[in-house]
Formats: structure tokens, C-alpha cells, sequence
């Protein structure tokens, strides 16, 4: 939802450059990486991670996102890369390049993600990019309706649960954004700006409470 957060859409630069490695034959395929993600093996399960950045679909979203609470830095940063990455692929060829072009014309991306939109209703990556735009546009109620369209797709859009939480924050209804940035951590707990704010909010409401306001 935010500028930094879609600067990151398709992954840290490392991340971007190994998915874009052929796959070779010790690499896992895109079931045995989904196994792989279990192992007690740090780098399986790197290497499952980018084998689903490359291979993957939306029904490893769950899958993935556990990956963000792993034991290792690294593997819960992966994951993070790789599932902005997966939703980012609609299945369809010319819609990822409908997509592409979206995102490289922000300021006409309401027309081409609203054709994407019509086209695939299904990508819920696409609902996204139109709620980000509308967002940088102050058009606020028209991004959370978007929002909405991406979660009954995609619960596990921690992007879009954080999004929620700066949209009724600007509206000054905090206890609402709290409610969302708690579910964004929940989904994945690396987001330390997410955590930052929700923990102004929370003091600043601990405050509110024992003035009696």
C-alpha cells in the first residue's frame, strides 16, 4: 500500500535475480518445494522459497506465509520477496503485461488496472495496485473498497491489512487501525514499521483511557 511497499513488489534485487537463474536439475520442482519449506535444512528451504518465487501460484499463499514467522532471517525475507511475487503472477501472460505497464504509469494505472480488473476479477494483485493508486490519490473510500475486494481473495494480504490500518489512522479512527495492524502482524511479524505504529496507537489510546477521554 505504501510507496516503499510497492517498490517492493517483485522482490529485493537479490531475490529478483536469482529467480531469474534457469532452473536446474538439483533445484526442487514447485511440489517438492512446498515439502522442502518443512525442513530442518536452512538452505532447502532458500532454495524451496526461490524455486516458488518462480514457480509458484496463489493457492501457496498459505504456505508461504507461514515461512514468515521461520526460524532464520534470511528464509522469513525470502518469503516476504517471494509472496509479493506470486501475486504479482495473474496465470495469464498478457494480463502480467497489462500489469507491468500499470505499475511503470501510476498516473493512467487506474484505467489499465481497472481493464485488468474487468478481465481477470480473480487477480487479487490487481484489485491492489488500483487500491495503492487510489491511496496516493487521497481517494481513501475507494481504496478500502479495493482493500476489501483483495481480502475475500487473499486473507493473507498482510500488505493490504497494513494498508487498512494507515486508511482509518488517516481517519482518525484508531482503534479500527489497530485492529488491522495487529492482523497484519499476525500474518507476518517482520514488518517493524507496522509494529512501530501499532504501538503509538496503543499508547496513544492507554493515554486517551487514563485521562478519561
Amino acid at each position: 500500500m505504501t510507496l516503499n511497499r510497492l517498490a517492493r513488489i517483485v522482490g529485493s534485487i537479490a531475490l529478483a535475480l536469482l529467480c531469474a537463474l534457469p532452473i536446474t536439475a538439483q533445484e526442487p520442482n514447485r511440489t517438492d518445494a512446498l515439502t522442502a519449506l518443512a525442513s530442518p535444512d536452512v538452505e532447502a528451504r532458500k532454495r524451496a522459497i526461490i524455486q516458488l518465487a518462480k514457480e509458484g501460484v496463489m493457492a501457496d499463499s498459505d504456505t508461504l506465509a507461514r515461512a514468515l514467522r521461520d526460524d532464520d532471517a534470511v528464509v522469513r525475507n525470502y518469503a516476504e520477496q517471494a509472496l509479493w511475487i506470486v501475486w504479482s503472477r495473474s496465470g495469464d501472460p498478457k494480463i502480467d503485461e497489462q500489469f507491468a505497464d500499470g505499475l511503470g504509469r501510476m498516473q493512467a494505472g487506474v484505467a489499465i488496472f481497472a481493464r485488468i480488473i474487468a478481465a481477470r476479477p480473480d487477480f487479487s494483485e490487481g484489485w491492489n495496485k488500483r487500491a495503492t493508486i487510489y491511496f496516493l490519490m487521497g481517494e481513501l473510500d475507494r481504496s478500502l473498497a479495493d482493500c476489501h475486494k483483495v481480502l475475500t481473495r487473499n486473507p493473507v494480504h498482510f500488505g493490504v491489512l497494513a494498508g487498512y490500518g494507515q486508511i482509518y489512522a488517516h481517519h482518525g479512527e484508531m482503534e479500527k487501525a489497530l485492529e488491522f495492524f495487529k492482523r497484519a502482524l499476525a500474518v507476518n511479524p517482520n514488518m517493524e514499521g507496522v509494529r512501530m505504529n501499532a504501538a503509538l496507537i496503543e499508547q496513544s489510546l492507554g493515554d486517551r483511557a487514563r485521562k478519561g477521554i
